[in-house]
């Protein structure tokens, strides 16, 4: 008998959009073949770790994230507190055990919580902007990992080990990772995440099952921030359309930090065209400072629409499926004084830009490359620095 009724839904209680990951997470527990390792993977904010941990209260019978209808073999409220179940983040090289803690406990309430260190390097503001590049080293391997693999279930069906941001693992603990995927455990069971699968060894890849999530959809976004953040409809078609599919991002956001965002993107599209130089470095130096990791990707989400609403313009003429709509008569003018204008280009920047956010590359001088590229690409001409060339935009570089 498999672990879930026809009649329970997986991950109904909490889970946003995924419905066809959520079929075939459901069709595997209905199954009495329960694999040993799972491997999921999506997008930024698409709600891996949610998912992982909804997969792994459905194994052991918990009734939370998941609806059992009566049918919970576990008298545990969540994952949290059940002794079979164990989550571990990447981490930076430092950090203190209670400051790891204070993450699992935010999980514990809400599984699309903020976590990642690279996203939110601190829980204080103080040290927001603070970098903290977070791994899976080998002595975190050997010292917390590997010992939960040893644990027979103490009153679930399975231990479940879960290993968020498998891609972050380094050579050496990928390596000693792999011997357990080879010589897999009856008793336990992992539940593995990743943004990019290219960075994983392509054996660990073959001795996981795939279960893959996909982007969220605006309307999913929607649904989502309304019965779970209780945020207005208007507001989260707002933000739904900012969003980029990241819903984990998108809940956090401010509506009227937004609305500023999209008054200081138009701003910046204005200040890279006639290249003023002196509000163009004010302008980026302000958003240095006071925007955190969220908050910079938000920004370029708004700056990403604005471009969208003006290709889609330039093309139709008609204010039917402008998502700004309220900067109808900006798009215009911008689209008559830029008829050349490479937008599709211009979109492309940003989302590369976004990636290098991810990566901690410092803002403040990928945007002032961007308003360089962008002065050149409204006129409808190639770039000085040609893409394949960008390292050139480091003068120190340059001049060696």
């Amino acid at each position: 008998m498999g672990f879930l009724s026809d009649h329970i839904k997986f991950g109904d209680r909490r889970l946003v959009g995924q419905h066809k990951a959520r079929k075939q997470a459901h069709r595997i527990l209905q199954s009495d073949r329960l694999g040993h390792a799972y491997l999921l993977t999506g997008p930024e904010g698409s709600g891996k770790t949610a998912f992982a941990l909804a997969f792994a209260e459905a194994v052991n019978g918990i009734d939370h994230l998941t609806d059992m209808k009566g049918e919970a073999i576990s008298k545990k409220s969540s994952w949290y507190t059940h002794p079979d179940i164990h989550l571990f983040l990447p981490l930076p090289s430092t950090l203190g055990a209670s400051e790891l803690q204070a993450r699992l406990e935010l999980l514990s309430k809400d599984p699309y919580e903020i976590v990642d260190f690279t996203l939110r390097p601190a829980l204080t503001d103080s040290e927001s902007t603070k970098n903290r590049r977070a791994f899976y080293s080998i002595e975190y391997y050997h010292q917390e990992v590997r010992p939960k693999t040893v644990y027979k279930p103490n009153e679930g069906r399975r231990t479940v080990v879960i290993i968020t941001g498998i891609d972050t693992m380094r050579k050496e603990p990928a390596n000693a990772f792999l011997k357990l995927l080879e010589e897999p455990s009856d008793n336990v069971m992992f539940i593995l995440t990743a943004s990019k699968t290219d960075q994983l060894l392509p054996t660990i890849i073959s001795r996981c099952q795939h279960i893959k999530l996909g982007t969220l959809t605006e309307e999913e976004i929607k649904a989502g921030l309304i019965r779970h953040d209780k945020k207005s409809e208007q507001e989260a078609s707002y933000l739904a359309r900012l969003s980029d599919g990241n819903y984990s991002l998108t809940r956090f956001y401010d509506v009227d930090n937004l609305q500023q965002n999209q008054k200081e993107a138009i701003e910046f599209l204005r200040y890279s065209y006639v290249q003023d130089v002196p509000a163009l470095l004010k302008l980026i130096k302000d958003w240095n400072s006071s925007l955190n990791t969220e908050s910079q990707i938000a920004l370029c989400n708004s700056l990403e629409l604005i471009l969208r609403d003006m290709l889609i313009y330039r093309a139709t003429q008609s204010s039917d499926l402008i998502h700004n709509i309220d900067q109808l008569e900006v798009i215009k003018k911008f689209c008559d004084s830029m008829k050349d204008a490479r937008i599709e280009e211009m979109i492309d920047h940003l989302q590369n830009l976004k990636s290098l956010l991810f990566q901690n590359v410092q803002f403040k001088y990928i945007f002032t490359a961007l308003s360089l590229r962008f002065a050149h690409l409204m006129r409808g001409v190639d770039p000085t620095i040609n893409s394949d060339d960008q390292w050139k935009h480091l003068p120190a570089l340059h001049n060696a």
